[in-house]
């Protein structure tokens, strides 16, 4: 039970994630960047929200069986390091919904991005 703050913390990152990209996608700011994800938010919300709540509540409770192992602690922290930086994008894309950040500011963004993502794969 050592890795309940942080599984719990991942959990929850997946269920802002949800929540804001619902809004965004429905308010015509983003879109969905994940295929099979966007077709389950093109069946409904409440379709796209449960597929999310139950891939997180599987992850959580695999992580929290096993979280012994040390895959199992490096993998939680690799996935809290992707959440971190989605909700930066979440944060990014909200910023300019509301106009508190030019649009030319976040496609000068854009290829920092690409170039981070790159040095990680």
């Amino acid at each position: 039970m050592h890795l309940f703050r942080a599984t719990f913390l991942l959990f929850s990152l997946n269920l802002l994630d949800a929540i804001l990209t619902i809004v965004w996608v429905r308010n015509g700011v983003a879109t969905e960047g994940n295929q099979l994800m966007a077709e389950l938010l093109d069946s409904g919300d409440v379709t796209f929200l449960s597929a999310k709540i139950a891939i997180g509540a599987v992850t959580a409770l695999v992580l929290l069986k096993w979280g012994n192992l040390r895959l199992a602690r490096y993998g939680l922290t690799l996935a809290l390091a992707v959440y971190i930086g989605l909700m930066g994008i979440h944060l990014v894309t909200g910023l300019e919904a509301f106009g508190f950040l030019p649009r030319a500011a976040v496609e000068n963004l854009a290829p920092m991005a690409d170039a981070l993502l790159a040095m990680i794969m």
